[in-house]
């Protein structure tokens, strides 16, 4: 997924190393689409400040070669109200990730409280299936993938102290309520194309669009997750991971 890229680039390099981590891990939802998407799609609106653009008109313009993730880009724009004044206190960033065969572009609304920790108030997701059989469904996956991926950016963490894991259930592994949940939006675009998967489109595209209105509010660029090991109103760790 490193490489799996649609927007109009011509050379493309990816590589790896092996680690030495001895803790088993395995796959989450999404699978590496939320890691792929986190770096393809902060280092895109970093490119964005970088030639001066807004990222939205910068993704717009590299997106010649694929009318199906133009689409969706513009659709999360236009519902999210993309350059319109956002509330004050709060900013607004913008992501976009193929997964499973479902285009998710994705608009949050962000602001940044007195403790220096993200709230997220207002999602937007333009989501190109290909076709859409339960449009009811389709949309509750999308809004919980959503959350999935929130859950992690802002808080997801495993520590290990003495070679056990320090978070043993719920009560102390913190998550997305209700009460922090933002109102989340989804639209379809019925393509057309092969029907694309569900249950996990909606997870890779929250974070950095999370990230990329943290750095439109502050202007800190935050490359680590979770958030919530960074003071966002002056981007400098108070936590280590």
């Amino acid at each position: 997924e490193a490489i799996f890229v649609n927007y109009d680039f011509a050379n493309r390099a990816a590589r790896y190393a092996e680690g030495t981590n001895p803790i088993p891990w395995g796959a989450w939802r999404s699978v590496d689409h939320t890691q792929q998407g986190f770096f393809i799609e902060t280092f895109m609106d970093e490119l964005a400040h970088a030639a001066g653009q807004d990222p939205f008109a910068f993704r717009r313009a590299h997106l010649t070669g694929a009318p199906r993730h133009k689409a969706a880009l513009e659709l999360a724009a236009e519902m999210a109200g993309w350059g319109t004044p956002a509330p004050e206190g709060r900013a607004r960033g913008i992501a976009m990730r193929e997964a499973f065969g479902t285009i998710v572009a994705q608009v949050a609304e962000v602001s940044i409280g007195a403790d220096g920790r993200v709230r997220v108030h207002r999602a937007w997701s333009a989501v190109d299936p290909g076709e859409v059989v339960n449009p009811a469904t389709f949309t509750a996956q999308i809004q919980g993938g959503a959350i999935y991926g929130l859950t992690a950016a802002l808080y997801g963490e495993i520590s290990i102290d003495k070679g056990r894991v320090v978070q043993q259930n719920f009560p102390d592994y913190e998550m997305v309520r209700m009460a922090d949940a933002p109102v989340h939006e989804v639209r379809f675009i019925e393509s057309g194309a092969r029907t694309g998967g569900a249950g996990e489109p909606g997870t890779a595209p929250i974070a950095p669009a999370v990230g990329n209105a943290i750095f439109a509010l502050t202007g800190q660029r935050i490359r680590e997750l979770p958030f919530k090991n960074f003071d966002l109103t002056t981007g400098q760790r108070v936590a280590s991971l």
